[in-house]
């Protein structure tokens, strides 16, 4: 049961992270998010989509030891924060990349740094290795909510009718 758990888990946020994905296969969503302003320590493409799989397998391994303790009151809650962060990883994406709410999904990521962090501190007190499991992407959550607020700033003014973009200002004949 456990392990139907964690991949179902698993599966739904890999169906709305390709669904929400910057990537040929979704043209406007691709357009969009390169024509973004990014800070300079933005990763390249490639990286995104090679450490979301394995940041997410290694939470789900905490997950599913956890899933296989005896049930507790803090077994519960460190499981409610693991689904919890897993669930806003895919809304993020619908906010961000779909919807490009860039001020939304700033706080949003702040709120799964938060709750990744609350993840690993509950997660500890009952399974050491279940916790460590989590520190990769509680870790990678906090650096994503830093770059999510460089995205934000350097995109100002942004908003859903310029398409998210802060497209620069047309010069006047005067300037």
């Amino acid at each position: 049961m456990a392990a139907a758990i964690v991949a179902g888990v698993l599966g739904a946020s890999a169906l709305l992270g390709r669904r929400n994905a910057p990537e040929p296969g979704h043209p406007s969503i691709d357009r969009w998010y390169h024509r973004l302003r990014k800070p300079a320590y933005t990763p390249p493409d490639a990286v995104f989509g090679l450490i979301w799989p394995v940041l997410e397998t290694g939470m789900a391994v905490g997950g599913y030891r956890l899933l296989r303790r005896m049930p507790s009151p803090e077994r519960n809650a460190a499981l409610t924060l693991w689904l919890g962060t897993s669930a806003m990883i895919g809304g993020w994406t619908e906010l961000f990349f779909r919807r490009h709410a860039l001020g939304p999904s700033t706080v949003a990521a702040a709120a799964m740094s938060g709750a990744g962090v609350a993840y690993v501190a509950t997660a500890a007190r009952l399974d050491r290795p279940a916790a460590l499991a989590g520190l990769p992407l509680t870790a990678w959550l906090g650096f994503a909510t830093v770059l999510a607020n460089g995205v934000r700033r350097r995109n100002r003014g942004a908003d859903q009718g310029s398409g998210g973009i802060a497209l620069p200002r047309k010069l006047s004949p005067e300037s």
